[in-house]
């Protein structure tokens, strides 16, 4: 059984049932520890949601609407993911973790896309906890990318899917390697990936949300899958 680190977040419970469900045993990183105690023996690493990051990590001065930030959670997981990388783990970014994959890696980040994306549909809904699960809108997938791959399973003969929805931030220059696997709509970015590598993919939606009922069920899979191949 493949052990995946999760990163620390306010709403892990949903992350670990994912991994759990799909046969991957969990292990909480906290950005207490150090980067080998946090990665020793872990074969895949899993980014979750959270704070915006930091804009001085792309070299930008904050924005007006800029929300909460975490330095310290910041510089764990940016030494994580350089980490991970050098050891050809099995990288899945949700939310947050999209974001901070994508500046660890050299990109920059809509900072929030109300006020600097024109046309913009609306990407951060507001709804109670037992509701995380509403779909907002569509997405459009790449046909050839691994996210569409995974995801062929729950819809083989489309590339759009429904997504739900809760960011006001988004990749905005894609990290060097990287390639787009997904946008909304409005052209806002929706998942990334590395193909020059066996799995490292960052999706900006919560499928972590539906693990009772399995419909993103397919990219979890993929990803223990891959840390169990490893």
């Amino acid at each position: 059984m493949p052990t995946i680190g999760i990163t620390q977040c306010r709403k892990i419970e949903d992350y670990r049932q994912s991994v759990l469900h799909v046969r991957g045993e969990a292990r909480i990183l906290d950005p207490s520890m150090t980067v080998d105690d946090a990665l020793a023996g872990v074969d895949g690493l899993l980014l979750t949601g959270g704070e915006d990051v930091g804009p001085a990590l792309y070299h930008e001065e904050p924005h007006a609407q800029l929300g909460e930030v975490d330095d310290a959670r910041d510089a764990f997981e940016i030494a994580l993911i350089a980490r991970a990388r050098t050891r050809g783990l099995p990288i899945l970014a949700i939310c947050r973790g999209v974001q901070i994959l994508n500046v660890a890696c050299g990109g920059s980040l809509v900072q929030d896309i109300p006020s600097e994306v024109a046309g913009a549909i609306e990407h951060r809904l507001a709804v109670p906890p037992h509701q995380s699960y509403d779909l907002a809108h569509e997405i459009w997938m790449e046909p050839d990318s691994l996210l569409a791959r995974l995801m062929k399973e729950r819809v083989p003969d489309s590339d759009v899917l429904q997504v739900n929805s809760r960011h006001h931030q988004a990749v905005k220059a894609i990290a060097e390697n990287f390639k787009v696997s997904a946008t909304a709509p409005d052209g806002v970015v929706e998942a990334i990936e590395d193909p020059s590598v066996r799995f490292c993919l960052g999706i900006q939606w919560h499928p972590e949300n539906f693990w009772r009922t399995g419909e993103f069920r397919p990219l979890f899979e993929g990803f223990v899958d891959a840390a169990s191949a490893r």
